[in-house]
């Protein structure tokens, strides 16, 4: 039996650092996942830009700006940046199969302060980054115009379910995304069921979303299980990240097969 092909540099960037994404890309067709590994890869970059805000934060601008001219001068055909992720990025660019306003508007969004936001501010950075990035990965595959919004709103969902999710880890890097004020817990479910909202909002305009690009929408899924299990009487922010388990793989698996989120 022949072995199992090794995954490409970017790609085992993907899966390692955003395993989620990675799974619901597996759900793309074979000749679009390598652009779509690299835009997962490109936005952990710019995640972990801002990750260094707590230690220097005028490096988070600094990197960000790194990303910024690599994006632009790849656009313009210039010879690729010689980093990991910067030179797939460089060739998906020049070869026209990611949009360079995209992920121009991804950087920008990053730049947006995370302590303190109000929700409205918040929604609208998650928006930004994760729903930008989704709508850019329904492009990709080959979504109509007509799904791009509720491609978006989905990506934002996902966007405030991670938040969520990583409160903890927010913590200790010096970040707290939640509203200021009042009952930490209430605050989080609050952005829990605005998420659920956006989330529903989003699914009404993919009736027509095309199976090749419904791997652009399966991060809906496991949102959707993140936001509900906030919204359980027991969740606290300060509880510990939890783990993925076997149900929310098969969630999004079953989602995949049938072509629907």
């Amino acid at each position: 039996m022949d072995a199992k092909p090794a995954l490409s540099p970017v790609a085992e960037l993907a899966r390692r650092h955003d395993p989620d994404r990675f799974l619901c890309a597996l759900f793309a067709p074979p000749g679009a996942r390598e652009t779509v590994f690299t835009l997962i890869a490109f936005n952990n970059e710019l995640a972990r830009a801002r990750e260094a805000a707590r230690r220097e934060p005028m490096m988070v601008l600094i990197r960000l700006q790194w990303w910024r001219d690599a994006v632009e001068e790849a656009s313009t055909g210039a010879q690729a940046r010689r980093h990991e992720v910067a030179e797939p990025l460089a060739a998906e660019i020049q070869a026209g199969r990611l949009d360079p306003a995209a992920l121009l508007a991804m950087i920008e969004a990053r730049e947006a302060e995370e302590t303190g936001e109000d929700t409205p501010a918040l929604l609208a950075r998650l928006r930004g980054t994760a729903g930008t990035m989704a709508a850019e990965t329904g492009r990709v595959l080959g979504a109509p115009e007509g799904a791009m919004e509720g491609l978006r709103q989905i990506g934002t969902a996902y966007g405030v379910a991670g938040t969520l999710r990583s409160l903890t880890v927010l913590a200790a890097q010096g970040r707290d995304p939640l509203p200021q004020g009042g009952n930490a817990a209430e605050a989080g479910r609050e952005l829990a069921r605005q998420g659920l909202s956006l989330l529903e909002a989003g699914r009404r305009k993919l009736a027509a979303l095309p199976k090749p690009a419904v791997a652009a929408a399966l991060p809906a899924v496991l949102a959707r299980r993140d936001l509900q299990r906030v919204l359980r009487n027991d969740w606290q922010p300060g509880a510990p990240q939890w783990q993925r388990g076997v149900g929310d793989r098969a969630a999004v698996a079953w989602a995949g097969w049938r072509g629907q989120v």
